[in-house]
């Protein structure tokens, strides 16, 4: 037995549903058209499974049920990336890393095809750890911290280049390093190494100053011996016993003594 599908026999019922599913199939077309790509993003537009075009910000039209899109912020990130690293004289060092990046928008179906969008883990991590490795294995610790910024210049250089290869961009100073962490046993060596050095530095203006002050006493010991031997010259050449009169003198407060023994009166010489 054959049977065929007649519109004039139809039920109203069946009419209404399939009017129902018609436009149902419309309007899900019609959503499946229409897309809109945001301020900062870019749409990767795929047609069965392969990347055919990238559409810039705006409403975009796509071939319904046949492509499909993935929006991709171009906008710059930002990537914490902690680091551990050994120095030229084997001291452990650990450090963070903070990078400011974007995309390369012209770059994205190759980006896409090679890497995907999850750049952080497959890309960035692991190339701040090797560089970051890299360029403290060429310093000692000590190095690290006189030589900070030179370091952090060769990092800064030698990250932006790997990430380039990946089409991964950072502006100039997006690249920021905190300071170089040590052992605790490395700070102590250094912080006593600090003490030492000033205590050093102290006993060494102690000696100064005792030199110092050392020759003070000569000069004035010898100031003291001159002056006591140009008075002596001075005595003598002035009769001597008159000279000490004159300086007892002008040491007298003027008074006489109230009673008068076997000794003299004060700068009287009786002759007899």
């Amino acid at each position: 037995m054959t049977y065929f599908y007649n519109a004039k026999t139809q039920s109203p019922t069946a009419k209404g549903v399939f009017t129902i599913l018609a436009g149902l199939i419309v309007l899900v077309g019609l959503f499946n058209t229409f897309f809109t790509i945001r301020s900062g993003q870019k749409g990767i537009v795929f047609t069965f499974g392969k990347i055919t075009d990238i559409r810039n910000e705006g409403l975009c039209v796509k071939i319904p049920f046949i492509q499909s899109v993935e929006k991709v912020s171009v906008r710059t990130q930002r990537s914490d990336a902690d680091a551990a690293a050994v120095s030229k004289n084997m001291q452990s060092v650990s450090t963070t890393v903070t990078l400011n990046y974007y995309l390369n928008p012209a770059e994205l179906k190759k980006l896409y095809s090679t890497v995907g969008l999850n750049v952080e883990d497959k890309i960035i991590f692991g190339r701040v750890q090797e560089t970051v490795k890299a360029v403290v294995a060429r310093y000692t610790a000590e190095e690290l911290v006189t030589k900070r910024q030179q370091v952090k210049d060769e990092i800064v250089d030698s990250l932006m280049e790997q990430l380039r290869e990946y089409d991964i961009l950072v502006s100039p100073g997006g690249i920021q390093i905190t300071n170089f962490k040590f052992s605790s046993a490395f700070n102590d060596a250094i912080e006593n190494k600090q003490i030492a050095e000033q205590q050093a530095l102290k006993a060494e203006n102690d000696l100064k100053r005792i030199e110092v002050e050392a020759a003070q006493k000569v000069a004035e010991a010898k100031g003291n011996a001159e002056a006591i031997r140009i008075q002596s010259l001075a005595i003598q050449s002035q009769g001597g016993k008159e000279y000490v009169n004159l300086k007892a003198i002008e040491k007298w407060d003027g008074k006489l003594p109230t009673y008068v023994g076997s000794g003299a009166v004060p700068f009287i010489d009786i002759k007899k």
